[in-house]
């Protein structure tokens, strides 16, 4: 798999991205952030050893400058959206050492899905945001599940507190850290899906998943 994916934005796209990740790499130099791996996950994130990292989509600042921080420096490769935006995100992405797959459930989602599937098989990590690229804000969608079913790799779901953050007005209430505040990484335990799960255990499964990564979030959507 190539370093970026087969879907070429705009040279206006990979310049957002290039100015984007410029502004998070000044902004990160000011952060303080720390790990809290009550269940050893870090030692999971070995080259070759093919995981599945969950997060919300408003911490895609605070996930890519933690990288490493978690996950080490194993090849890894992250899903973005075939939309304008997933062209920006993976231009920033690319700039901390990560791949990109194109695509989500309304656009090149088979695609998407067979990329995906062949990373696990070589050994990468992935990064997926599972509430992305639309929402709704906190729902974790069912197609990670479809995904570590079918590969067998483990869902480690990992989530960023911020002290102080800037929010967005978008469907995902973005967050931006302020200069000098703190971001806390926080692994939760690694989440194996069985093969054979459907109907009532396959959605007890995702909810276990959701609210894992929903711990400590205290702006839910009303129902």
């Amino acid at each position: 798999m190539s370093k970026g994916s087969d879907i070429r934005g705009t040279w206006k796209q990979r310049l957002a991205g290039k100015v984007v990740t410029v502004l998070i790499k000044l902004l990160g130099l000011t952060l303080r952030c720390k790990l809290e791996d009550p269940h050893g996950v870090r030692a999971l994130a070995q080259p070759g050893v093919p995981v599945i990292w969950v997060f919300w989509h408003n911490c895609l600042i605070a996930a890519p400058l933690n990288k490493t921080k978690f996950s080490g420096s194993a090849p890894a490769s992250a899903l973005a959206s075939a939309s304008k935006d997933g062209a920006v995100i993976e231009s920033v992405v690319s700039s901390f050492g990560v791949k990109t797959v194109r695509g989500s459930s309304s656009r090149r989602g088979v695609a998407a899905l067979i990329a995906l599937k062949k990373a696990l098989k070589a050994g990468e990590q992935l990064f997926v945001t599972p509430d992305g690229p639309r929402g709704p804000r906190y729902h974790l969608q069912p197609g990670i599940v479809k995904l570590a079913q079918s590969s067998g790799a483990p869902v480690l779901p990992v989530r960023f507190t911020h002290s102080s953050s800037w929010r967005v007005k978008s469907w995902d209430r973005f967050h931006i850290p302020k200069p000098f505040s703190r971001i806390t990484i926080h692994l939760e335990k690694p989440i194996q899906v069985s093969a054979r799960m459907d109907g009532e255990a396959f959605e007890q499964c995702r909810k276990g998943i959701e609210t894992a990564l929903r711990q400590g979030v205290d702006d839910l959507p009303e129902l």
